[in-house]
């Protein structure tokens, strides 16, 4: 790593000087931690009409899931719908190991099967395994040769009547239908309310994580609303302490930042992150050797990337905006990420505005921590599990973790802050900026980006935008 890039300095230390001495007043930090209202729409999954099993199954549907763990949370949904439409038996999906984070964790690893079952028990008709009769088919037999029951030809976004015309007449024959590859091949347009209402429904109710995941999450929560660590599975030192944090606004809540600043993301956006001439021939490198140099951005300059709203915040940035926003260095951040991409280098100033800054390795012992180590789904389940817990969520930048989050969280009412990149682009170019200026900027910027309900427009998910089809008038 160290050969690869040099310490990066500061990109915004006018700024960073004035937001490590800010102030923030009472009042402020109490507008900050005030949740969301109710709005007009409120969480309405289940059918209009009472859920129907078909009398007969006409066959078995399997899909193999690609991608990380909310996309495969994704497919589950559809793949759900889908087993829906065509009146058959889903089969427990098989998630596919993710060529980039190499886990091979299994369905039944991640989510609570039996819990999954009896949520859909009247909707749908679920196999953990095939009977012996289709035993034999499995994902080395697809891997081998052109299969008759294998359907590798769904659309991104296919129809309902594609399901019926192309795969429905493969499971009447041969009483099976293997769908592979499966991301993102049911559409969000055009289906019956109910195939909608039941996407909702397993993805908001059907889809729980296993119990020790639950556990783990639940005792990170409790540490980081209780930082005496007194209130934890396990008694811990871990905690970092702040003696009079207890009389503050934000005393027993907690903000979680999900920093998504890996490698693979920095080289894909073809912008400088001010770690000199090794870094970037390193992510010049790094993209020739993973996307032959297809990197869309490449043409554009960094400024213009910047100011059109396409570079991932850097860990500073993010800290920037928390600071402008009023989050004070009394604020619990926890921190959800896969590895940042610089280190702890890289994530320096941001712990240098938030002192009080978590994870999963400073809030938990390594015994703890011993049967998700290393486990990238496990992993990111346990920050999807605090997530969903925490009273505040900001995504440093777009991506799947973003955006079935901001979906889950909208479905629930829960303050989320949806970083402008666009406008944070063009403020950190103006290197003259003063921070009063840039916090007016900031907060005026931010103000219709809490959580408030956005109504999907066609084409778009509805995992990412649940309202309305996942929700009805409150």
């Amino acid at each position: 790593m160290l050969s690869e890039w040099n310490v990066p300095k500061s990109r915004h230390q006018r700024l960073l000087k004035s937001a490590v001495q800010r102030q923030t007043s009472e009042r402020e930090l109490s507008d900050l931690w005030t949740p969301l209202a109710n709005q007009s729409l409120k969480p309405c999954a289940e059918s209009s009409t009472a859920p129907s099993l078909p009398e007969k199954s006409e066959g078995f549907i399997q899909v193999f899931l690609d991608g990380g763990l909310n996309q495969q949370r994704m497919g589950i949904c559809d793949a759900v719908a889908v087993a829906k439409i065509l009146n058959a038996t889903l089969v427990i999906p098989h998630l596919e190991v993710n060529p980039v984070w190499r886990d091979s964790s299994s369905f039944m690893d991640i989510f609570d099967v039996d819990h999954f079952i009896n949520v859909l028990k009247d909707d749908i008709s679920i196999v953990k395994e095939l009977p012996s009769d289709f035993s034999w088919s499995t994902r080395e037999y697809y891997a081998t040769a052109i299969r008759a029951t294998r359907v590798k030809t769904a659309p991104v976004h296919a129809s309902a009547n594609w399901y019926l015309e192309n795969v429905f007449p493969v499971v009447q024959s041969y009483g099976i239908a293997a769908i592979a590859p499966f991301s993102h091949r049911l559409t969000f347009d055009n289906l019956p309310m109910d195939i909608q209402r039941l996407r909702c429904k397993v993805n908001f109710q059907a889809l729980v994580f296993v119990p020790h995941i639950r556990a783990l999450g639940d005792a990170l929560i409790s540490r980081l609303r209780n930082p005496s660590g007194k209130s934890g599975a396990v008694a811990t030192n871990y905690l970092q302490e702040m003696p009079d944090v207890k009389d503050k606004q934000g005393a027993g809540k907690f903000v979680v930042l999900h920093l998504r600043f890996d490698k693979d993301m920095a080289a894909h956006s073809a912008c400088d992150f001010g770690g000199g001439k090794a870094e970037k021939l390193a992510l010049a490198k790094y993209r020739q050797v993973i996307w032959q140099g297809r990197v869309l951005n490449s043409q554009f300059t960094d400024e213009e990337l910047r100011s059109q709203g396409r570079c991932p915040l850097t860990p500073e940035e993010i800290g920037l905006l928390l600071a402008a926003l009023g989050f004070d260095n009394s604020t619990r951040l926890y921190l959800a990420s896969h590895k940042v991409y610089g280190g702890e280098a890289r994530i320096s100033n941001l712990r240098r505005l938030f002192p009080l800054m978590e994870d999963k390795k400073s809030l938990a012992s390594s015994e703890e921590r011993a049967q998700i180590k290393g486990k990238a789904s496990l992993l990111a389940a346990v920050d999807y599990y605090v997530s969903m817990h925490s009273n505040i969520f900001v995504s440093a930048s777009p991506g799947n973790m973003h955006n079935a989050l901001v979906g889950h969280r909208t479905y629930e009412n829960l303050k989320t802050i949806r970083p402008s990149m666009s406008l944070l682009g063009q403020l950190f170019l103006n290197k003259s900026i003063s921070w009063s200026d840039f916090q007016q900027s900031v907060v005026e910027g931010h103000q219709n980006r809490q959580g408030q309900i956005r109504l999907r427009k066609p084409k778009q998910s509805i995992y990412t935008y649940p309202a309305p089809d996942c929700m009805c008038q409150a």
